[in-house]
């Protein structure tokens, strides 16, 4: 059975697809989805309520919420996932390095990413950007320079039971070079492995990335993002709380369905979760014909 039928026949994991992918169109078209120039100020129509012209209302310039909303995909989730995959790329570097080749080399490269991963991770991004200075381009740098050590740890423990394997040994016994066994037999088994943490990764970064320019040091003004617009909503979020409603919902829906979709994904891509899932739904199907048949449904 094709492992993707098991996402393909969730329906929640269907919506959660189509929803990442509406968003994911919206942001790198945004000048032509957008109703409005995101930047467009407006004085007389601060705080205005939505209207036909202005679906979501403006904020505190008269600016257009909805184009500012989509506008904020860009920063908030294209550019987060630009670094994520900076960030496993490196991480999937080192670990198949480290995993592979073991010993000295595993040692040292270990060693770099427990130096890395002994500082909180909160406590050194606001280090870096002390240091790099407040923006979103500091952020994202931060966010690689942490964040490829977690992925290289756990991707060292993913190789290293691969390249025990008697394929990979045979490899070696007639000659192929290391580069070639990683290329060919090391790296495809560990994909499904990578991809499994690095879509779990994508959500907590969308959060962490709205929640440090919400506190002022990610993104910039006049640029949108969506933690910036829940911070310029604060003033006026017991008067006219559905100007906060608008990017904290979005920030709500996009990470619920990215965690869901992983979730999905991971029982697809894991044989183990695969069949006990099929165990939980044969059971509960034989559970229901029992309760059927003796009329209780």
């Amino acid at each position: 059975m094709n492992r993707f039928q098991h996402v393909w026949k969730d329906k929640v994991a269907v919506l959660s697809l189509s929803i990442i992918s509406l968003t994911t169109m919206a942001g790198i078209f945004a000048p032509f989805v957008a109703p409005h120039d995101p930047a467009e100020v407006h004085m007389e129509l601060r705080f205005a309520s939505a209207s036909w012209e202005y679906l979501l209302g403006n904020d505190h310039l008269g600016r257009c919420v909805l184009s500012r909303l989509i506008y904020a995909i860009r920063p908030s989730m294209l550019w987060v996932f630009a670094a994520l995959l900076l960030s496993v790329l490196t991480g999937s570097i080192v670990g198949v390095l480290a995993g592979y080749f073991r010993g000295k080399t595993d040692a040292f490269l270990m060693r770099v990413c427990d130096v890395i991963l002994s500082f909180p991770g909160y406590v050194m991004t606001l280090a870096i950007i002390g240091i790099l200075g407040v923006g979103f381009e500091n952020v994202i740098i931060a966010f690689v320079l942490m964040k490829w050590a977690w992925f290289a740890r756990i991707i060292r423990a993913s190789v290293m039971q691969y390249a025990e394997s008697d394929y990979v040994k045979f490899s070696k016994a007639i000659g192929a070079s290391n580069l070639g066994i990683m290329i060919r037999h090391i790296i495809p088994v560990a994909l499904p492995d990578i991809a499994v943490i690095s879509s779990s990764s994508f959500g907590s970064m969308i959060l962490q990335i709205s929640g440090f320019s919400f506190l002022g040091l990610g993104i910039q003004a006049p640029e949108a993002e969506w933690g910036m617009m829940l911070n310029e909503a604060r003033e006026v979020m017991f008067s006219r709380p559905e100007f906060m409603l608008a990017p904290g919902l979005t920030i709500v829906i996009v990470v619920s369905a990215i965690n869901y979709l992983s979730d999905t994904l991971q029982v697809a891509l894991d044989p183990k979760l695969m069949t006990s899932t099929y165990k939980q739904q044969g059971l509960v199907r034989a559970s229901a014909v029992k309760l059927e048949g003796k009329g209780v449904a």
